[in-house]
């Protein structure tokens, strides 16, 4: 039975622990409860939460319907291994090592949903979401299921179909084309991932991942080409890690209220004492400010602004 509440808390929902209420909340754990709750919410503001990485949720809150995509499960499939997308990337990791499932090892420590994961084509070490996806289902505000092929996604950096218009369709299973291997070589890469993650990255910290997009190498002028040559990496083309621009405006440590670029990577803004939503948006204006002056390049930021 569709479950909905009003007033619930965001900050309990997301990575960071920041946000106001919602005033409306509803939990969705099948396609039916999720089309119960489109129709409930029809007239009204809508924002499907998964697992709340990536996300920046507004101190007052959202005045709307928040859909908790919690749909879950595994199941074998025509073309792979079909997952609801309400699964945490964890699990369905744990999933493939129990398995013998082999294809997203690159994905070790990766926050969040599978849903949230293809929406945003996420990657990491050279790899993409994009990679391992045969099919996508979704649900349209009609109610109308929509089957997708991995081309019909239109995937791109960071990007899909799904990211263009967050209401007009909310993902439900995504089917991913895996391969069968060795157990003890799928969770060993897995967990050297994790481990590259806990070192490089500011895992003691609340965090919702990195703020801003990498740079294009190609995007760059001859002149910043040639200064930042040296640490140009593959992601999944060339780009220049914005971590190094923010490090070199001197922006590590930087603080507003509650919030901190990080001194171990400062492409993440942390949480580190009771931060508020609006902290984090002027650590995020201070780096886009300073990179622009400094390099005359202008940031994009990959996380969402949930107002």
């Amino acid at each position: 039975m569709l479950d909905i509440k009003s007033n619930v808390l965001l900050k309990d929902y997301s990575n960071y622990k920041i946000g106001g209420p919602a005033r409306l909340f509803a939990e969705v754990e099948t396609v039916e409860d999720l089309s119960g709750a489109q129709r409930f919410a029809q007239n009204d503001r809508v924002f499907v939460l998964g697992g709340g990485t990536n996300l920046l949720i507004s101190d007052k809150g959202f005045d709307g319907c928040i859909i908790h995509n919690n749909i879950k499960g595994f199941n074998k499939a025509e073309g792979g291994l079909e997952v609801g997308s309400g699964v945490l990337i964890k699990d369905l990791l744990d999933f493939c090592i129990e398995n013998s499932l082999s294809g997203l090892e690159w994905a070790g420590g990766l926050p969040g949903t599978v849903g949230g994961a293809v929406r945003g084509n996420a990657g990491a070490f050279g790899g993409e979401t994009k990679d391992n996806i045969a099919q996508v289902k979704s649900l349209d505000l009609l109610g109308e299921e929509k089957e997708r092929s991995n081309e019909e996604c239109n995937f791109g950096y960071r990007n899909s179909v799904f990211k263009l218009d967050v209401t007009s369709e909310i993902i439900t299973t995504v089917v991913f084309n895996l391969k069968e291997g060795n157990k003890i070589d799928i969770q060993k890469q897995i967990q050297e991932k994790i481990d590259y993650r806990n070192l490089k990255h500011p895992m003691n910290y609340l965090n919702i991942g990195s703020t801003f997009k990498n740079i294009p190498f190609n995007s760059l002028s001859h002149d910043l080409q040639k200064e930042f040559a040296p640490f140009v990496k593959t992601d999944p083309f060339f780009v220049v890690p914005t971590t190094k621009l923010l490090a070199l405006c001197g922006l590590k440590g930087r603080k507003v209220g509650g919030a901190m670029i990080s001194d171990k990577h400062p492409n993440f803004i942390v949480n580190i004492d009771n931060a508020k939503a609006e902290d984090v948006k002027e650590l995020i204006k201070i780096a886009k400010e300073s990179v622009k002056q400094k390099y005359g390049i202008g940031l994009e930021e990959e996380i969402i602004h949930l107002e």
